[in-house]
């Protein structure tokens, strides 16, 4: 009982694999090391400290990602911060803006809002969030004003 436990423990700390599947919805943040790969809804933000996220075709996201490697078939509302690599398929719809040290895009894949090139993963952290929220608020007072 004591060695299985262990092992699960072992796991964790490699990095393992977390399903959310496609009936499941989530309210909240997720932070997570390892895979995670979501086909259901999270309504939160989604960061990992060392980890591989995948979204499938089935999925919706509101709220910010940042992760080192991103894979995006489904609907995301929120910017997006792959660190590594970003790989967008012909599903993926983004409504958020992307930040990006290497991407991949494929003929279907959509985001609206801008895409940011960081080499090496260089984002600023946290602040660059705040920022880009004010901007967006500050991009919704002007059209209101526009009106």
């Amino acid at each position: 009982m004591f060695s299985k436990s262990k092992e699960t423990v072992s796991n964790v700390k490699s990095g393992s694999t977390t399903l959310i599947s496609a009936e499941t919805a989530i309210t909240g943040d997720i932070n997570f090391s390892g895979t995670v790969h979501i086909e259901g809804r999270v309504k939160g933000n989604i960061s990992a400290e060392h980890g591989i996220l995948t979204i499938a075709h089935s999925a919706a996201i509101e709220g910010d990602i940042r992760a080192q490697r991103v894979v995006i078939d489904g609907h995301v509302r929120g910017n997006v911060f792959a660190e590594e690599h970003l790989e967008l398929a012909s599903r993926a719809v983004i409504t958020g803006n992307v930040f990006y040290s290497v991407i991949e895009m494929t003929k279907g894949s959509q985001v609206n809002g801008s895409l940011e090139y960081h080499p090496n993963g260089g984002f600023a952290g946290p602040q660059l969030l705040e920022n880009t929220q004010s901007s967006e608020h500050e991009m919704d007072i002007a059209l209101e004003a526009d009106s």
